[in-house]
């Protein structure tokens, strides 16, 4: 199902919930820091995707020598294909303007820049934060990604925060899959959260989920997207 890619980039399978209701704010607690990551979406021209991933790790040095990359990744399975995601991390707002004028006036990033953006069909990109009870993992070895994506009630983690908090400790406690960081949405499409899981293997991946569908606390979770 999800096969890891070598290098640079990673397998990432992106299942997304129907939206239910939507809302013109995002609200509810987050982290006390101002630190926030950048979720980056590039849909790529089927007959350039290689192309790009080869040019990005090439030269994808020339960018994180100015702001940390959390993962770089290109979709396997699920949702549109031929895309690649990327998390920028950074401090507060006034880093990330700095690290853009930065990036601006780097000639060797903006010369391999250049030719590629025409390489790229269509751009996405949201801030988020990580919900207040979250830490970001960093997994001990190589893996297989899976980017789950909810549409939530308005109201924030203020509202969904324990339940869903309950149901994902459900995976986590019983060896299901391994957390790696969920992210609420504050700019871009509101009211989205984004889960990021890691797994040993697809297989792993697999069995992790035809049990957690045996799961009560999992079944539960459901509750939260009527």
């Amino acid at each position: 199902m999800l096969v890891l890619r070598s290098g640079l980039t990673r397998a990432l399978a992106a299942r997304t919930l129907a939206p239910q209701v939507r809302s013109s704010f995002a609200t509810g607690p987050r982290q006390y820091d101002g630190t926030f990551y950048e979720f980056r979406t590039y849909c790529l021209k089927p007959s350039k995707m290689n192309e790009f991933l080869e040019n990005i790790k090439k030269n994808i040095h020339l960018r994180t020598a100015h702001s940390e990359l959390v993962g770089f990744w290109s979709v396997e399975f699920g949702g549109r294909m031929n895309k690649v995601f990327h998390i920028w991390k950074y401090d507060n707002f006034a880093h990330r303007t700095e690290v853009r004028k930065s990036v601006a006036k780097n000639k060797d990033w903006q010369q391999f820049l250049t030719p590629n953006l025409a390489l790229i069909d269509e751009q996405e990109f949201e801030i988020t934060y990580l919900v207040p009870w979250c830490k970001l993992e960093k997994p001990a070895k190589e893996g297989v990604y899976e980017l789950v994506i909810f549409q939530m009630k308005p109201g924030g983690p203020a509202l969904w925060g324990d339940a869903f908090r309950r149901a994902l400790n459900a995976h986590v406690d019983l060896g299901y899959s391994k957390l790696v960081g969920v992210f609420h949405t504050e700019y871009g499409a509101l009211n989205r959260v984004h889960v990021l899981w890691w797994n040993e293997s697809a297989d792993s991946r697999a069995a992790g989920r035809h049990q957690s569908h045996e799961d009560p606390r999992v079944v539960a979770a459901g509750e939260l997207f009527h």
